[in-house]
């Protein structure tokens, strides 16, 4: 995503609606068809035109196996800070294990 903005306005162009996109494209003369288009449609026409070079997301960099055994460390913590009986802790591990659930998803 870019952080380029339009001129009078002050959100991403990524982060805008198709109504407000229609807006900006329809200031430029060099796009037809403006109301026939959908979001992604808009969106390139208009970084073409504008010179905005789309760079690809980046998906994280981490394997599946690596997240794993992240988790299994993060559950070794979060059973350690229960023996403990610190509660505090073991939510903490507890939210940072799901994030990583989360992210093991992703990356599969």
């Amino acid at each position: 995503m870019t952080e380029e903005t339009n001129e009078g306005l002050k959100k991403p162009l990524d982060k805008m609606t198709v109504k407000e996109l229609r807006e900006v494209a329809l200031e430029l003369p060099e796009i037809t068809g403006v109301h026939g288009m959908n979001k992604a449609e808009l969106l390139s026409k208009i970084k073409e035109i504008k010179g905005i070079v789309e760079e690809p997301v980046q998906k994280t960099s981490a394997t599946v196996s690596e997240v794993k055994i992240q988790i299994k460390e993060f559950k070794a913590k979060r059973a350690a800070a229960l023996q403990e009986k610190d509660a505090k802790k073991a939510a903490i591990y507890r939210r940072r294990i799901s994030r990583l659930k989360k992210k093991s998803r992703k990356v599969a």
